[in-house]
This record gives structure tokens, C-alpha cells and sequence, in this order.
């Protein structure tokens, strides 16, 4: 029998934060004065997985604009700044998650890998009370290649094996996500995989995840315990 849980990692948009619809506003935001749209449907299927880079070279090409990178960088110190602007309007966490996050944090380590910004994350951890609970923050910013990549999940382990002085297993870790392309990222870096139906049915996850649940504040500790010692 498996040893059970030893660290959890988290994503953050859709399963931490309900940021997903204020990264479409950013998006569109920055989009409209060019006269170009991202449609809500549009966005959710073929472009909430990726970062802002990918987003924006995936944007680029699907719409045959042929921007090049000097245009995307400007493209995306522009989305985060609208974005920021958002988020300082109001709370964003999902129901239960401070809690969820608080008990977990008593239990094993955990850490967050995303694709959203490093400075994002911490900003609406740091407003939250919750940053000093994680090992470690992943953003997109501090990769060669986002989701669905394995390389973000690749990152956080690897901090997390460093930091704790007892060792951990990917076969232990749960990733816990909100979209096919997370659970591809973790299942690339060997680790198990919780999905949560924050932001698509469970019947786009469950292929890729073992276990679906409706958001942290139904997901409990002994479920993943029981999940890794199977």
C-alpha cells in the first residue's frame, strides 16, 4: 500500500480564484481598440489552457494577424494591466477555498504552478492571508513552456522536493485543476490528478483526472489521502 498523501499543487485560476472571466474582460480590453474580438465560447474552448504568450501567439495565428513578439509583449503588458485593474475591484476566491487551502497547509506542503503571472497570484494570495501558507508560487513567468506542457508541475515538485525535509513522490502529489490542458501538464510530470468543475463539465476532466469533484469546498483531505494509497 502507497505511503498516502504528501504534497498538494494546486492550479490557481478556476480552482483557487474566479479569474477566468476577468482574464476574457482583460483579453477583450486589449483586442477592441484593434477591432478584433474574443468571443466567450471562443475563449473557453480553444484559448483559457495557455498563458498570456500563448494566448496571443495562438490569437495571432487562428486569426492570421502574423503578429511578431516585439507586438505580443506590448499586447501583454497591456492585458495585465487591465487585468490588475480588475482584481482591485473585489474578492475573487471560489467558496471554501481559504479554508480548504488553511487545512491543507497544516497537513503537507503545498504550492500553486499557473499560468497565470507570478505577481497575479501572490497579489490575490497576499490579500487573502493565504501566501505565506505555500512553499512555493509557480507563474507563467518562471517557465520556458506553459500548460499543457509538464514543465510548470515539473517546477513546483522540484521546489517542493527541495524544500521538505521528508522526501516526496510525484505518485503521492495531487495536482488539483480546472482544465484538460492543467491535467495534461500534471499527468506529463507523473502526478495524480484531482479536477474540479469550476470552469468545465466533468465529463471534459474525467478523462484525464481521477477523481471530479465541484470545487474545493467539497474536495476533502482524506479523499486524496485515499486517492494516493491506491
Amino acid at each position: 500500500m502507497s505511503a498516502g498523501l504528501q504534497a498538494i499543487i494546486f492550479d490557481f485560476d478556476g480552482v483557487i480564484a474566479d479569474s477566468e472571466r476577468l482574464h476574457l474582460l482583460a483579453y477583450q480590453q486589449v483586442l477592441a481598440p484593434l477591432n478584433l474580438q474574443l468571443e466567450h465560447e471562443t475563449y473557453y474552448a480553444h484559448y483559457l489552457g495557455y498563458d498570456d504568450r500563448g494566448a496571443f501567439r495562438t490569437y495571432s495565428r487562428d486569426n492570421g494577424l502574423g503578429w511578431d513578439d516585439g507586438t505580443i509583449e506590448r499586447l501583454i503588458a497591456a492585458k495585465s494591466t487591465c487585468y490588475d485593474e480588475l482584481t482591485a475591484r473585489g474578492e475573487m476566491l471560489f467558496p471554501g477555498a481559504a479554508d480548504f487551502i488553511r487545512e491543507a497547509a497544516r497537513r503537507v506542503p503545498i504550492a500553486i504552478a499557473s499560468g497565470a503571472q507570478t505577481h497575479e497570484i501572490e497579489e490575490v494570495l497576499d490579500r487573502a492571508q493565504l501566501r505565506p501558507l505555500f512553499v512555493t508560487v509557480v507563474g507563467a513567468d518562471q517557465t520556458a513552456r506553459s500548460k499543457p506542457s509538464p514543465d510548470p508541475y515539473l517546477e513546483a515538485f522540484d521546489r517542493l522536493a527541495r524544500a521538505t525535509t521528508t522526501p516526496i513522490e510525484p505518485s503521492q502529489t495531487v495536482a488539483i485543476e480546472d482544465s484538460r490542458w492543467g491535467l495534461v501538464s500534471a499527468l506529463g510530470a507523473r502526478l495524480r490528478c484531482v479536477g474540479v468543475t469550476n470552469t468545465y463539465a466533468a465529463a471534459e476532466l474525467e478523462p484525464h483526472a481521477e477523481l471530479v469533484v465541484s470545487g474545493l469546498d467539497t474536495l476533502t483531505l482524506e479523499a486524496l489521502d485515499a486517492l494516493c494509497r491506491t
